[in-house]
Protein backbone atom coordinates (compact mmCIF):
# COMPACT_ATOMS: atom_id res chain seq x y z
CA UNK A 1 0.00 0.00 0.00
CA UNK A 2 3.17 2.33 0.62
CA UNK A 3 4.05 1.95 -2.79
CA UNK A 4 0.97 2.92 -4.15
CA UNK A 5 0.76 5.79 -1.90
CA UNK A 6 4.04 6.99 -3.34
CA UNK A 7 2.35 6.80 -6.76
CA UNK A 8 -1.29 8.23 -6.37
CA UNK A 9 -1.04 11.00 -4.27
CA UNK A 10 1.65 13.36 -5.94
CA UNK A 11 -0.97 12.97 -8.79
CA UNK A 12 -3.87 14.40 -7.02
CA UNK A 13 -2.07 17.29 -5.30
CA UNK A 14 -3.60 19.91 -7.54
CA UNK A 15 -6.77 19.71 -5.58
CA UNK A 16 -7.42 19.71 -2.26
CA UNK A 17 -10.26 17.56 -1.90
CA UNK A 18 -8.51 14.61 -3.98
CA UNK A 19 -5.11 14.67 -2.11
CA UNK A 20 -7.55 14.43 1.39
CA UNK A 21 -9.89 11.52 -0.12
CA UNK A 22 -6.99 9.69 -1.45
CA UNK A 23 -4.62 10.19 1.77
CA UNK A 24 -7.64 8.98 3.95
CA UNK A 25 -8.15 5.77 1.74
CA UNK A 26 -4.25 5.04 2.06
CA UNK A 27 -4.20 5.18 5.74
CA UNK A 28 -7.43 3.25 5.96
CA UNK A 29 -5.90 0.38 3.98
CA UNK A 30 -2.06 0.40 5.12
CA UNK A 31 -0.78 -1.94 7.53
CA UNK A 32 -0.51 -0.30 11.24
CA UNK A 33 3.40 -1.10 10.63
CA UNK A 34 3.66 1.05 7.65
CA UNK A 35 1.85 4.04 9.29
CA UNK A 36 4.98 5.88 10.63
CA UNK A 37 7.08 5.99 7.85
CA UNK A 38 3.98 6.82 5.74
CA UNK A 39 3.81 9.49 8.09
CA UNK A 40 7.38 10.91 7.58
CA UNK A 41 7.26 10.60 4.21
CA UNK A 42 4.28 12.51 4.01
CA UNK A 43 5.58 15.25 5.97
CA UNK A 44 8.78 15.60 4.12
CA UNK A 45 6.44 15.80 0.87
CA UNK A 46 3.24 17.59 1.17
CA UNK A 47 3.79 19.52 4.48
CA UNK A 48 4.48 22.33 2.67
CA UNK A 49 1.06 22.29 0.62
CA UNK A 50 -1.25 20.75 2.92
CA UNK A 51 0.11 20.46 6.34
CA UNK A 52 -3.80 20.89 7.52
CA UNK A 53 -4.68 17.63 5.43
CA UNK A 54 -1.97 16.14 6.68
CA UNK A 55 -2.55 17.10 10.52
CA UNK A 56 -6.38 16.25 10.34
CA UNK A 57 -5.22 12.86 9.07
CA UNK A 58 -3.00 11.51 11.25
CA UNK A 59 -4.40 12.93 14.31
CA UNK A 60 -7.31 10.69 13.40
CA UNK A 61 -5.16 7.74 13.07
CA UNK A 62 -3.88 8.41 16.63
CA UNK A 63 -7.62 8.39 18.15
Amino acid sequence: MMEYAKVILPKVTFSKFLFRKELFKCLKWMKPSERSEFKSWCQRSFSHQYPDVLNEAFDNQLA
